[in-house]
């Protein structure tokens, strides 16, 4: 008995027919890597401000209540909205990770957060940013 393996993507016409293909789409590629954890923290945290802004949820005790973790989590994780519109679009946009630990950390935007001069703010981000550039990276 012989066995073939080969990888087969499926399209779909205009008209909705199923194609196989021998090479994936350009939508059907996926980059290797992922996106680093504060950059989704991020993501939540603009969502929890879009869902309390709505009136869909009440506050953020019962936000907490849903995401089924703790009041003051949310809490931090709202936090990150109180960084300057450029340094929220920065962090969204961080670089995919290809293996190893991420260099940004929540923690090294809690000392932003609290900070409420956004020049200030963008003076410590760049502190942060060129320290975690001259540091050594290890894989692990």
């Amino acid at each position: 008995m012989i066995t073939m393996k080969q990888k087969v993507f499926f399209t779909r016409s205009e008209r909705g027919r199923r194609r196989i293909e021998d090479k994936p789409s350009p939508s059907q590629v996926v980059a290797s890597g992922r996106v680093p954890r504060v950059s989704r923290v991020m993501a939540l945290a603009i969502q929890f401000g879009d869902l309390l802004q709505s009136g869909t949820v009440a506050n953020t005790i019962e936000l907490a209540r849903l995401a089924k973790v703790t009041q003051p989590r949310i809490t931090q994780v709202m936090n990150l909205l109180h960084l300057a519109p450029d340094i929220q679009e920065e962090v969204l946009f961080l670089p995919i990770v290809m293996r190893g630990r991420d260099q940004i950390h929540e923690k090294h935007l809690r000392a932003i957060c609290s900070e409420f001069d956004f020049s200030r703010q963008r003076r410590m981000w760049e502190a942060i940013k060129q320290s975690i550039s001259a540091e050594p990276t290890y894989l692990v």
